[in-house]
């Protein structure tokens, strides 16, 4: 019987969801962090549940065959790119088989068609937007083994620090210099960055005692347009300082088309705020999927890989089938980028989204295509879909419905929604095939069958994955 505590050799045999390894001893299931399918581990036991347990690794044995060079020297402490360690193709097998197993373990099915994988032609530099934390704390490795990496307090270089989050810590900074998920310029302006604020002697805004002024760097790049944002995210207003770093940044990276301040006076700790103040340009990037335009300000949620994103939509749109006499649901609509796509199809597209910003984002989307067959609806789905008869009275009802929810899924109210429209077709995109499996399993036991279903990667070297379910009516 094992132990928290004990140390265990383990040949890891599996990828699981999440991007943690498994492998078994004595029939228990052990879930490893950072090992590969073919290691053989020398494993601490930290937790122990009835149906499993969790190890860190204390070393390697024996390499798996499957692991190549991380590009990144920042691999296996940043922890935002859990799989950089993995060929790429075997990723791609990886996330096909969670596809696989979500609807199988979790959605009960069998035998379904799950097309092969569309994987990224580039599987670094492809992120439109990264976001960077300011910190007086800092993690540091001493060791090269990622099992030897100790917190601790940097004094003698400097009190700022900027970079990513170490997983699980929200309180310290790993001080990045090189991204490989941005572009190089992306660099550029990260590095000028930590200069400017060093060398003013700026101070990180601290959430306990409500002082300080930095809290964020956003950099956000359109891939087709070259436009380039940078957002620097504060706890106030400093016109004069955001005026020399504006100066500043633009002197070492003239290619930067805007430059906003985003100020945000509360505790929580996030990237958006109560007013934004545009320092360099129109305060917004432009970017095109399928042709068509998109403006992305500072606020706006957009798809972070482009490319993809355009791949992605495609298959919504074949699997749909759409033809110019449908009308379409978008629900979880966002800024309209899915409606927007497929607009030129389709008799009408109604959005529902619960989120006001992004109403507004998408009917500003909407008028600078001249798109004018795309209406969007503010409201929480369980009370907009059936249950608002002032709309649903002037609306006809769908022939088919597209729906992209965040991870968590949909909730069981809106599920129960969707079987009271009964639209002929639903195309249900989702960036977590576990809820997804569900919804669908629950669609399923009353009134529609899975009919395909392809997955699509977004994200290379995380366990992240886009999938796209087509069900028919019974």
């Amino acid at each position: 019987m094992i132990k928290r505590g004990d140390e265990l050799v383990l040949e890891i045999t599996d990828a699981a969801f999440e991007g943690k390894a498994i492998a078994r001893y004595e029939g228990l299931v052990i879930f490893v962090e950072n090992a590969v399918p073919g290691d053989v581990v020398i494993a601490k036991i930290l937790k122990i549940k009835r149906k499993f347990a969790e190890a860190k690794i204390v070393r390697v044995e024996h390499l798996s065959n499957l692991r190549v060079e991380p590009q990144c020297k920042y691999f296996g402490v940043c922890g935002g790119c859990k799989w950089q360690n993995i060929d790429y193709k075997i990723q791609l097998q990886f996330k096909q088989q969670h596809v696989v197993d979500a609807f199988e373990r979790i959605g009960g099915f069998s035998n379904l068609e799950i097309l092969p994988i569309i994987g990224a032609k580039d599987i670094y530099y492809y992120r439109s937007k990264m976001e960077y934390s300011f910190s007086e704390m800092q993690w540091l490795t001493i060791k090269p083994s990622i099992s030897e990496l100790e917190v601790k307090r940097e004094e003698e270089l400097a009190n700022v620090f900027l970079g990513l989050h170490v997983p699980q810590r929200y309180d310290k900074i790993l001080d990045i210099h090189e991204c490989h998920l941005q572009s190089t310029l992306s660099n550029n302006i990260l590095n000028a960055t930590r200069t400017f604020v060093r060398e003013n002697h700026l101070q990180v805004y601290n959430s306990e005692t409500e002082n300080g002024y930095l809290r964020f760097l956003v950099i956000r790049e359109s891939k087709k347009t070259n436009e380039i944002m940078v957002n620097l995210v504060t706890a106030s207003s400093n016109p004069e300082m955001m005026k020399a770093y504006a100066a500043s940044i633009l002197n070492v990276c003239p290619e930067v088309t805007t430059i906003v301040n985003t100020i945000n006076t509360k505790k929580a700790q996030v990237a958006f705020g109560e007013m934004e103040h545009v320092y360099h340009g129109n305060g917004y990037i432009s970017e095109q999927i399928g042709g068509k335009r998109f403006v992305v300000s500072a606020s706006s949620f957009f798809q972070t890989n482009v490319a993809q994103a355009e791949k992605l939509y495609q298959v919504a749109k074949d699997f749909g089938n759409f033809q110019p006499t449908d009308v379409v649901y978008d629900l979880y609509s966002g800024t309209g980028s899915i409606a927007i796509f497929i607009s030129d199809n389709v008799k009408e597209v109604i959005g529902i989204e619960s989120v006001e910003s992004a109403i507004r984002d998408a009917e500003k989307n909407t008028a600078s295509n001249g798109i004018s067959n795309c209406r969007f609806l503010l409201g929480d789905l369980k009370d907009r879909l059936t249950k608002d008869t002032d709309w649903m009275n002037h609306h006809p009802l769908p022939d088919a419905l597209i729906i992209d929810p965040p991870r968590s899924g949909m909730h069981p109210k809106v599920v129960k929604e969707i079987l009271t429209l009964l639209p002929k077709r639903i195309v249900y995109v989702s960036c977590n095939p576990t809820t997804q499996a569900r919804d669908v399993k629950l669609l399923c036991e009353r009134d529609y069958r899975v009919i395909k279903i392809q997955p699509v990667d977004m994200f290379p070297h995380t366990y992240h994955i886009e999938n796209v379910a087509l069900l028919h009516k019974c």
